[in-house]
């Protein structure tokens, strides 16, 4: 069996067709274009849709569905894509006008974070599991839920905005209009944001040696090096980083409880130098002390993982 998956981002479209283990046997990809109107987007879609499916040799009706990870709110029981600033869509029809041209053929839309959690229970490092949470550590900070093997989004497809449940009381900002968001401590945007503070302050850190004195040039990444090599503040920032994560985490596991949380995102390429750092800050949050919990894990599939979770919603 085959199945199109197709991973909507902001700057760029992957597609790809996924057999039914979610093995990736072809994929491509174009720019987006999210400037362009609605319509025109979608058109793209489609023609990426028949030239993947060209170069398999096969015609639309030799695949089970089509399946699309979006980077917003979407409402996968009625196919309306509600909310998705990335790339300015309100109350979009996604599903029926992928219709349009692909009539008959089953289509699902679903959040991006959603279905790289679903690819990762699939062929990724919770393969085997009945519940995960997929937290992808980048920008922002997005979740993907799987209980009993299925991805969860709620009633009303927000379920997994984990990225906005508040962890601090009259906190940070949050671009949501709230203060003290989960994204706003434990985002890649937040390691920078106060990195450029703290090294204001202390121009010594091997921080500014790292970015050249430019604080523009400052990413996590620069963050997690110079906590390596010992840095002082850099120390101080990733311990502040890694509990302000390890919070979220624990409501996580005393709301959902499940088997496996997976990390992933940009901020997660730091390996088993967070790995282990995580791993420790969660174990005094969690009040059931003598039960087990939740392994937390590094996510496997990478850039890859939008298209097979994608391609998965139409195997539900």
């Amino acid at each position: 069996m085959y199945y199109i998956g197709i991973d909507i981002g902001g700057t760029g479209i992957k597609a790809g067709i996924v057999d039914e283990s979610g093995h990736i046997l072809i994929k491509d990809s174009i720019k987006t274009g999210a400037e362009r109107p609605y319509q025109d987007v979608v058109h793209d879609i489609a023609d990426l849709c028949n030239a993947i499916l060209d170069q398999m040799h096969l015609k639309p009706e030799q695949v089970e569905a089509i399946g699309v990870g979006v980077p917003g709110i979407c409402d996968p029981k009625t196919g309306v894509i509600p909310f998705c600033t990335n790339l300015g869509w309100h109350e979009v029809p996604f599903i029926a006008d992928m219709h349009k041209y692909f009539p008959g053929l089953p289509v699902y839309v679903d959040n991006d974070a959603t279905v790289a959690g679903l690819a990762e229970s699939v062929a990724g490092v919770s393969a085997g599991t009945q519940s995960s949470v997929f937290i992808t550590l980048g920008t922002g900070v997005g979740g993907g839920v799987v209980i009993n093997g299925r991805p969860y989004s709620g009633s009303h497809g927000v379920g997994s905005e984990i990225g906005h449940m508040v962890i601090r009381l009259d906190g940070e900002p949050c671009t949501c209009g709230k203060r003290g968001c989960f994204e706003r401590y434990a985002s890649a945007t937040a390691i920078i944001r106060e990195a450029r503070k703290a090294v204001v302050d202390h121009p010594e850190s091997l921080i500014m040696q790292m970015c050249e004195n430019d604080l523009d040039k400052i990413t996590a990444r620069t963050v997690f090096d110079a906590a390596k090599e010992g840095d002082a503040i850099a120390v101080k920032l990733f311990n502040n980083y890694v509990k302000a994560l390890a919070h979220g985490i624990v409501n996580i596991i005393n709301a959902i409880d499940p088997e496996i949380i997976v990390l992933g995102g940009g901020v997660s390429n730091a390996g088993d130098f967070l790995l282990d750092a995580v791993r420790e800050a969660v174990k005094p949050f969690i009040f059931y002390k003598t039960q087990p919990y939740a392994t937390i894990l590094l996510a496997q599939l990478g850039s890859d993982a939008g298209i097979i979770g994608a391609a998965m919603l139409g195997k539900q």
